[in-house]
């Protein structure tokens, strides 16, 4: 009875590894005009600058030979079979590459405002007595601030209420934003208004 003889990995190394980068082939992809099969990167990257097959020199097509590529799923399934590790490798590199996508997405969310147009305005006491003729509140120790365009006057009113440290007894509609003499609306947006506003209180 004759013996079956065991094959090494290496020997279907023609057969399994692509042609551009001497690696296993991933994503096996064959050119449908000479049916020579490279990863699915490489032909793709090798077809920006030229039309001809990295193998043969065969033209594969005169404007999009991209056309002319089909992916090889079987192929793909027995290179997985014949080398351990190889599709926990490419899962584990594809499961990365997505994290670093969503981190860099995140990172975006929060350099967002950086990108924002800023302003920066001045922001000075106009009236600040109470019914008793006593300061209701004290002076900002630094009148200028720096935000967005897309501010609204109602977030200032906000920013200065909690800024401020109002006391609770204190109703928030007392204080007033003004700029040029006239009253400021909670919805006008800081960039459409000079660089000066200034803050009062109702007595």
């Amino acid at each position: 009875m004759a013996t079956q003889r065991k094959h090494l990995v290496k020997d279907f190394n023609p057969y399994i590894t692509c042609y551009i980068c001497k690696g296993y082939l991933i994503k096996p992809t064959t050119v449908t005009e000479c049916l020579h099969t490279f990863c699915k990167t490489c032909i793709v990257q090798h077809f920006e600058d030229s039309n001809d097959c990295p193998r043969c020199g065969n033209q594969v097509h005169e404007t999009n030979p991209l056309e002319m590529l089909r992916l090889d799923n079987t192929l793909e399934e027995i290179i997985f079979k014949l080398v351990p590790g190889l599709r926990e490798h490419e899962v584990s590199k594809v499961d990365k590459s997505k994290a670093d996508e969503e981190g860099d997405e995140n990172q975006d969310d929060k350099d967002y405002h950086r990108s924002d147009p800023q302003i920066a305005i001045c922001l000075d006491c106009l009236r600040n007595h109470g019914q008793s003729g006593d300061n209701v509140v004290k002076g900002l120790m630094k009148k200028f601030i720096r935000c967005s365009t897309r501010v609204t006057v109602g977030t200032i009113k906000k920013f200065l209420s909690l800024k401020l440290k109002l006391p609770s007894s204190y109703e928030f509609c007392c204080l007033e934003l003004f700029s040029l003499a006239s009253l400021l609306s909670g919805w006008h947006f800081v960039s459409v208004l000079p660089d000066g506003i200034a803050v009062s209180t109702k007595n």
